[in-house]
């Protein structure tokens, strides 16, 4: 597995394999990697021949400092995963490479990014769609893998891919899960024991809407207030939101629309680490 550290590096080995003729996988994402990111490895070297994981905490996309700050860096045991898992490339830049300049360039996704995160974090998806981009121009790749965890993140960057014609296919696998339920992610490393405990309620609360959903005897907005009411009973979660949307639009639903697929989204603050998590349903006539 090679290792780049530079723009004009990784753009040079992904062109070498275009011109070979070969096909390029692209696994954006921060580090700390878990099993949800080594899935999106390993099925991306199944279909292809060059894999490129990138390896970047992107600045733009923290709208809280010590998120930044805190998250977990851990390049040499993320390195040592890589290479087994079918990566053919580590793109493992710095700040001042991902951005010579300061990023003047602003996205705006409408409606998709009004609603959950984007309420609740102002900016974020506009440092997604940037560090998006760049990693989209400088690799060029075939498919790029992303986790469903990030349901609203994969909306968006599905967004971009379309409003800017790049030539690629979005491919999104589903959350991988602790086997209590809690969806993986890169900060559950800073989870305190006694939060690590209670962190599974967020599932359970998603899948409580999930049955109530299932059962059909209740609006999408009680489905809502009950799943919250169960989270919020916990006193050690701060639930930011828990949302029950359309599945393709992710605007609130105030009635169900039969084979419509709906997702329940949700973030809290644990223990001062925020998650975020989500199930789909299908909705039967």
């Amino acid at each position: 597995m090679e290792i780049l550290n530079t723009a004009a590096a990784l753009h040079a080995y992904t062109e070498n394999a275009r011109r070979a003729g070969q096909r390029i996988g692209l696994v954006p994402t921060m580090g700390a990697l878990h099993e949800g990111h080594l899935q999106l490895v390993r099925a991306a070297a199944q279909e292809c021949e060059v894999v490129v994981t990138s390896i970047f905490v992107n600045p733009t996309q923290f709208n809280n400092p010590d998120d930044f700050r805190l998250y977990p860096r851990l390049p040499e045991e993320d390195a040592a995963l890589l290479a087994p898992a079918g990566c053919t490339a580590l793109f493992l830049p710095s700040v001042e490479e991902m951005y010579p300049q300061p990023t003047v360039v602003r996205f705006d996704f409408g409606a998709l990014e009004r609603v959950m995160e984007g309420e609740h974090r102002p900016g974020h998806f506009n440092g997604v769609a940037t560090v998006v981009s760049k990693l989209f121009h400088l690799s060029r790749p075939h498919r790029a893998y992303f986790g469903q965890k990030d349901f609203q993140q994969v909306a968006i960057v599905r967004q971009l891919v379309l409003g800017l014609s790049f030539d690629l296919e979005l491919v999104a696998f589903p959350t991988i899960r602790e086997p209590d339920g809690l969806a993986m992610s890169s900060r559950n490393r800073r989870l305190s024991a006694e939060a690590r405990a209670l962190a599974p309620q967020l599932y359970q609360g998603l899948l409580l809407a999930k049955r109530l959903i299932e059962e059909g005897q209740l609006t999408p907005a009680e489905v809502q207030q009950t799943a919250a009411e169960f989270l919020r009973a916990e006193p050690a979660i701060t639930l930011e939101y828990l949302a029950v949307v359309d599945a393709h639009t992710l605007q609130p639903l105030t009635d169900w629309q039969p084979n419509a697929p709906v997702a329940i989204c949700l973030a809290a603050q644990l223990g001062g680490v925020r998650l975020i998590d989500n199930v789909v349903v299908a909705v039967n006539e």
